[in-house]
């Protein structure tokens, strides 16, 4: 493990723990700090944070134990992680405000979406080590799904460390820059599809007669549990969708209405848009 950090007493000359800067402190940077923490392979000392706003810094700090920074420069100062979890309309002008002074053995995560790496890159100094992450909100529950691209001068190393900050909220896939726009519209997009459907679920259940409380959870067990087997089994979705159905019976019925409905291509259709919004969003930007 290379970020791991533990309370007890190091032998003499081992390495000291590595230290984590999150450069913006929302709803994602909370959650890899408390995942982070969760495991206890961070000691609190070692993780910083910098908001611009006096209540979350004081909210984090009392929360979490870590130190918090109204300033990004003090941020900086001795860092080995820094994460970038900006929105990605600021971060050209965060970009500008750090790039000088982000150290070259710094190693550099963005989560914004939309921003490439060479962007990231351009705006640092020659050989700095930059990862992409493209993590998804239920890491606040720790159940992200969260794709790295690696930068030009990110080693093996970095993109391990990067995975195991990442691993601490869900699961975590490594793949080539590329791809990150269709990540953002499948996984990064998806828990809005998700919720869509499972309040399509609770509708239907409450309009044959269920109450609106015993519907939702049904539906959300349903859709858990049924993700569950995917994950557990590595099953085909197909394979396990056969198994649920009888000829004649209820679960075939259910499907050839859903099919009727043009469910499987509007769901297709739907991943399809959100990558190519991505893409757009990337060039608004001033950044592809």
């Amino acid at each position: 493990m290379k970020v791991k950090n533990s309370n007890k007493k190091k032998p003499a000359g081992s390495p000291r723990p590595r230290t984590i800067g999150f450069l913006g402190g929302g709803n994602m940077a909370e959650a890899l700090v408390r995942g982070l923490l969760k495991g206890e392979d961070c000691d609190p000392t070692t993780i910083r944070v910098s908001a611009p706003r006096l209540e979350r810094r004081e909210e984090l700090s009392a929360k979490y134990g870590v130190r918090t920074e109204a300033s990004n420069a003090d941020l900086l100062e001795g860092l080995d992680i820094l994460i970038l979890s900006v929105k990605p309309q600021i971060m050209q002008r965060v970009l500008q405000e750090i790039g000088e002074r982000v150290a070259v053995n710094t190693l550099v995560i963005s989560i914004a979406a939309g921003i490439p790496i060479a962007a990231i890159e351009s705006a640092l100094a020659p050989g700095v080590h930059v990862v992409r992450a493209m993590p998804n909100t239920p890491a606040l529950v720790d159940a992200g799904a969260t794709a790295l691209a690696r930068g030009g001068h990110a080693s093996d190393d970095d993109i391990n460390v990067a995975k195991e900050i990442f691993d601490a909220v869900g699961l975590t896939v490594i793949l080539d820059e590329g791809l990150m726009d269709a990540v953002t519209g499948l996984s990064g997009s998806g828990p809005a599809y998700v919720f869509l459907i499972l309040e399509a679920l609770s509708d239907a259940g409450v309009k044959v007669g269920l109450s609106r409380r015993t519907s939702q959870l049904l539906a959300a067990q349903t859709l858990f549990g049924s993700a569950k087997l995917v994950l557990e089994t590595g099953e085909h979705p197909g394979l396990l969708k056969d198994m649920v159905t009888s000829p004649g019976g209820t679960a075939i019925t259910g499907l050839h209405t859903l099919e009727h409905g043009g469910v499987r291509t509007t769901l297709i259709d739907a991943v399809e848009a959100a990558t190519r919004r991505s893409k757009e969003l990337g060039k608004s930007l001033g950044v592809k």
